[in-house]
């Protein structure tokens, strides 16, 4: 049976899924921009990398668009890069510079999100497990986010769906 859940644990989503696909590969499509384009963000979107840079301190900063014109711009801040097994990073919407902004969405959306992402080797498989949760925020905020659990839980779901879809890509 293959693992594919969504839970929340004190505040943070927990999303674990396991991944046909050995652990460096799928450490390399997190980590390189030629691959991060093929796969992250929402379902129907394109992603341009403006930057990235995958070590502590760096940044990936990266724009979306959609085929009805809307745009959105986000970045990662790293915080911890250890090949092939763990990346912490900040995420948070931005502007086309790179400064972090409010969600387009909600004003009460926290502003950083602080995700832990663990690759586990399973015998040439993956298990992805990240963990997010605000980042320094309000009480407000922290609810606003706990309340958008089923949708994250979908709009997660349907990026890593992406990402399984790319990786059976390039295993072939």
């Amino acid at each position: 049976m293959t693992i594919n859940q969504t839970t929340q644990e004190n505040g943070q989503l927990v999303i674990t899924r396991e991944i046909q696909a050995p652990r460096e590969l799928v450490f390399k499509v997190w980590t390189e921009a030629e691959h991060l384009k093929h796969w992250w963000g929402p379902r129907g979107f394109e992603l341009t990398v403006a930057h990235l840079e995958v070590k502590p301190g760096g940044h990936f900063h990266y724009k979306m668009s959609s085929a009805e014109g809307q745009v959105m711009w986000g970045r990662f801040e790293y915080r911890e890069v250890k090949a092939p097994e763990r990346i912490v990073f900040i995420n948070a919407f931005s502007n086309e510079a790179g400064d972090v902004v409010r969600s387009p969405f909600s004003e009460i959306y926290p502003l950083e999100i602080l995700n832990t992402l663990t690759l586990t080797e399973m015998e040439g498989r993956t298990l992805l497990t990240l963990r997010g949760g605000p980042l320094q925020a309000t009480e407000e905020e922290r609810a606003f986010y706990e309340g958008m659990f089923e949708s994250m839980k979908m709009g997660f779901g349907g990026t890593f769906d992406q990402l399984e879809r790319y990786l059976k890509e390039a295993l072939v």
